[in-house]
């Protein structure tokens, strides 16, 4: 019986805010991977009934709009100001978003179109799904550089981002998880053009897949 076909890369993105991570996934989109969005699967579960139901008891209506939406604003200012608030605001949201993501890798894995899948999220060991991932790559990009893209960028002021960051695990823990890191200090065209080089050693390596080798 020949052997079975090794599993697809699945290739986890981790780095500070404003790092560049963004800008690494939408390359390995370009190159024919299947992105798995967690923001964005964030988002639509802020609609789903059960999670408003649960959302509505711990924080009330202070959080919600006149038309019954969830006020992402409000939300955020709670819970990016207490471990506690946030870690709720977690608990909530990550088993569903987890979830969620696993039946992506397991469609992704079925489609003969999909080479490697990309997992875009910006708690991806925080919440430990890291798990789902052959490799992972760090986007390392200095303090400075991604204040001042966040704020261009988001709007955001400097205790927007830092209180944002300290809820993060640490830049140096997030270096000793990933198997490849990549340079985001500089322009897109640069960090895009390392991700190309980068990708054929992932999908198409020389003795086949490597597989993930970083400390538990």
């Amino acid at each position: 019986m020949p052997p079975a076909p090794p599993i697809k890369p699945v290739i986890g993105i981790i780095g500070g805010i404003g790092s560049g991570k963004t800008t690494v996934a939408d390359e390995l989109s370009a190159l024919g991977c299947a992105v798995v969005d967690a923001d964005a699967i964030g988002h639509e579960l802020l609609d789903d009934p059960g999670v408003l139901g649960e959302l509505r008891q711990r924080w009330g209506d202070e959080i919600f709009t006149a038309e019954g939406k969830v006020d992402r604003g409000a939300l955020a200012e709670i819970v990016f100001a207490s471990r506690g608030e946030l870690d709720a605001l977690n608990g909530i949201l990550h088993p569903r978003i987890g979830r969620e993501m696993a039946g992506a890798v397991d469609s992704a894995v079925a489609d003969t179109s999909v080479a490697a899948i990309v997992l875009d999220a910006a708690l991806l060991l925080e919440a430990g799904w890291d798990e789902l991932c052959s490799h992972v790559i760090f986007v390392d990009t200095p303090g400075d550089v991604r204040r001042s893209r966040v704020g261009e960028q988001r709007g955001w002021k400097q205790k927007n981002w830092e209180s944002r960051e300290k809820m993060q695990i640490s830049l140096d823990i997030k270096r000793n998880r990933c198997d490849y890191c990549v340079d985001g200090s500089s322009s897109v065209s640069h960090l895009r053009q390392q991700v190309r080089k980068l990708y054929p050693r992932i999908t198409h390596p020389a003795d086949g897949l490597e597989h993930r080798n970083r400390p538990e």
